[in-house]
């Protein structure tokens, strides 16, 4: 038996605000339907692949609208990918409705993720097993996994699994991928004619699951203000010894989304977004000089200490790197079949690399610190290609900026010493304890899931809008999968996904942080934000990320 703490037994009794209309309960709640949608882009596309859930409408939950079905049912609930904290509640509000509308209704969790329905491994959830994980961090109430629903066979075993415990919906938690293959099980079913529904919930710490529909991913709120807290920490050590340069790398691998909310937060000298190198085409060498002279300036202004914030995925974003990275996982693909090569030693193979590669490619790979071509010739992930996540772009930064500073003191044009430390925060906020407002939107989450399903629905994203008001004012429905659809290149084909929601250059986020960058940069204007809050007055512990506050005032895309 695992001992609790104080505060862990204090959040398993917090009772979850409810959105809007969901407040009056299940068996209160209407639906009202909107016009039918369209995919974001490649429409057609999008329609001839999904014919059977395309173009359902917006639906909004209400007190005027038309009754739901809340006829005897069981449920299927899947978490899939990375951890993110609150998804404990999304089940937990999915449960609480469930019983809520019959209490002969039964609640299965896969494990493992969705090898666990594949598989049928599963079990059936109670009072006494749901009680246990109630407002806590973390997947281990049943497990995660990134197995993609997506072949014939694995929709076989996963109807097989549900008739055999008689399950007539599906509600699968997890990220773009993972929502993606929810659309594409909704759609085999529902052409089958099975009448099994799948409901999706939008999950991920990055962010960038997110459109005009969906405002905020859960477990965002609580990841960045557990980072804002340990960066805030490390700009008070470092504004109290004055001699070191921290530079510090973010989760985030395809969009910015962590990085530019904490640097809102926490003020840093530095903060690099990676959608603004690859919109700038800057290279590698700019981006060195960039933060090598902000080091300088304040070097020679006796500041010797400062903070730098490292976007995960920043090199797949620097045009040079990437185009050298493509050249290499090609060219690998050879070499590796060459015992000779598989045998030499690093540097031989560096060599060896060299002589091969592109010439513009070449010369890239020639001027990377030792470290990073060997993290470059680590193992290659399933497809093949270069492990990214893996390369410590913090340390090759430090390395090169490191050269670039003793290049500027030999001209004389710095005159301060630089000592450097090196961080990476990620894991540190995938599982910690929500916040109040993950806690209460992802308990709205599932409790809206099962309206869903309640409604008769499938091929949809439960969605919680207006979330910078307070709760009884936010707004319950859902969003059918397929309006946020597009067609990408995915392994040399063309596959349909969620559109990917990037930092916005032009949106009002970034521009908060361009406008105060230089500023920040220059002068210690570091806030310390503090552990998150659980008691005490709203406006400390229910308070929404600065990016939903900011994106909560631009006008809504038609």
């Amino acid at each position: 038996m695992r001992e609790l703490s104080p505060l862990h037994k204090e959040r398993l009794g917090y009772k979850p605000k409810l959105a809007g209309a969901l407040k009056s309960g299940i068996k209160s709640i209407k639906i009202s339907k909107g016009h039918a949608t369209s995919a974001v882009k490649d429409a057609s596309d999008i329609q001839n692949l999904f014919s059977h859930v395309y173009g359902e409408p917006i639906v909004t939950f209400d007190e005027s609208g038309s009754p739901l079905n809340l006829s005897t049912r069981n449920v299927g609930v899947i978490l899939s990918g990375g951890q993110a904290p609150g998804g404990h509640n999304v089940i937990a509000g999915l449960y609480d409705a469930l019983k809520a509308a019959d209490s002969n209704n039964e609640l299965y969790g896969f494990l493992g993720g969705p090898s666990g329905i594949v598989d049928s491994q599963y079990v059936k959830f109670d009072d006494e097993f749901i009680n246990k994980y109630r407002n806590t961090g973390g997947f281990d109430i049943i497990g995660s996994g990134r197995t993609k629903l997506e072949t014939e066979e694995q929709f076989e075993k996963t109807l097989a699994t549900c008739k055999a415990l008689n399950i007539s919906a599906i509600v699968i938690i997890g990220g773009d991928d993972s929502n993606t293959n929810a659309c594409m099980l909704a759609e085999w079913l529902k052409a089958k004619n099975t009448g099994i529904q799948v409901i999706g919930c939008p999950k991920t710490i990055d962010g960038d699951l997110k459109n005009d529909q969906i405002e905020i991913s859960f477990g965002f709120d609580t990841a960045t203000k557990t980072y804002a807290e340990l960066i805030g920490n490390i700009q008070r050590d470092a504004n109290s010894a004055k001699k070191y340069w921290h530079f510090v790398k973010l989760m985030g691998r395809s969009a910015t989304h962590v990085g530019l909310e904490v640097a809102l937060q926490t003020q840093p000298n530095i903060c690099l977004i990676s959608e603004e190198v690859e919109a700038k085409k800057q290279s590698l060498e700019s981006i060195v000089d960039y933060v090598a002279n902000v080091v300088a300036e304040r070097g020679n202004a006796g500041k010797n200490f400062g903070v730098a914030l490292i976007p995960e995925g920043l090199i797949e974003f620097i045009p040079e790197m990437k185009t050298m990275i493509q050249n290499l996982n090609d060219l690998l693909a050879v070499l590796e079949k060459d015992s000779s090569f598989a045998n030499a030693q690093n540097v031989d193979k560096y060599q060896i690399i060299a002589s091969k590669l592109a010439s513009e490619n070449a010369k890239v790979f020639s001027s990377l610190p030792g470290m990073i071509k060997a993290q470059l010739l680590m193992d290659r992930d399933p497809h093949g290609n270069v492990q990214v996540s893996k390369i410590e772009t913090e340390k090759l930064l430090i390395e090169m900026v490191r050269v670039k500073l003793a290049q500027m003191k030999s001209e004389g044009k710095y005159t301060g010493k630089f000592s450097d430390q090196a961080h990476f925060f990620g894991y540190e906020g995938r599982c910690a304890m929500p916040s109040n407002f993950d806690a209460d939107y992802c308990y709205s989450l599932g409790y809206n899931a099962f309206a869903l399903i309640s409604a008769g629905l499938t091929g949809y994203l439960s969605s919680v809008k207006n979330l910078t008001k307070p709760a009884a004012e936010w707004v319950a429905g859902g969003v059918p999968l397929t309006m946020m659809m597009n067609m990408e290149k995915r392994h040399g084909k063309m596959k349909p996904v969620i559109q990917k929601a990037l930092v916005e250059l032009d949106g009002p986020v970034f521009k908060e942080f361009e406008a105060n960058r230089e500023k920040w940069a220059k002068t210690d204007c570091y806030v310390f934000p503090g552990a998150i809050q659980y008691f005490g007055p709203s406006d400390v512990c229910d308070i929404t990320t600065i990016t939903l506050q900011l994106e909560s005032k631009k006008p809504a895309r038609v």
